[in-house]
């Protein structure tokens, strides 16, 4: 599978069309799941990080362990840009990513579904996931001072 066609599958529309930005975002916070909403959010890193990390991970080691790593590989990028920036080594998306990483794979092991519910009631608890994951990480940070 291509870009393009990734793209499409996942935004409902061809990459650069002007409805994509909308319906990545209605399509990722409204997600049945917190794994589907990341199925969703950034369809072109995820494109990149989906056939060049977590695929050749997921031939070695157990799909849950491929997903946190792949999580915290993209957190890794995120921190490379971040310490560029500062002049200095920050780990905090590293962190922030491994969180966020562990409950998609616990949420795709207990198989939890919300599409029977409203679209916002789904992306409170989407976003509220990804706040959680972002506090206990900031919790952690002041413990072990990550960055």
């Amino acid at each position: 599978m291509n870009l393009s066609y990734y793209v499409k599958k996942r935004n409902g529309v061809p990459i650069w069309h002007s409805y994509s930005l909308r319906n990545n975002l209605h399509r990722s916070l409204g997600a049945k799941n917190f794994s589907t909403f990341w199925n969703f959010w950034n369809p072109i890193f995820g494109y990149y990080l989906g056939s060049k990390i977590f695929k050749p991970l997921k031939k070695v080691i157990p799909i849950g362990f491929a997903v946190v790593f792949t999580f915290i590989f993209c957190g890794f990028i995120h921190d490379l840009v971040t310490t560029l920036l500062r002049g200095k080594l920050s780990l905090f998306f590293s962190l922030w990513f491994l969180l966020m990483g562990t409950v998609v794979a616990f949420s795709k092991y207990i198989h939890y579904d919300l599409s029977n519910k409203k679209w916002i009631f789904r992306a409170f608890v989407n976003l509220s996931i990804i706040g959680i994951c972002l506090l206990l990480t900031n919790y952690l940070n002041t413990i072990f001072r990550f960055y």
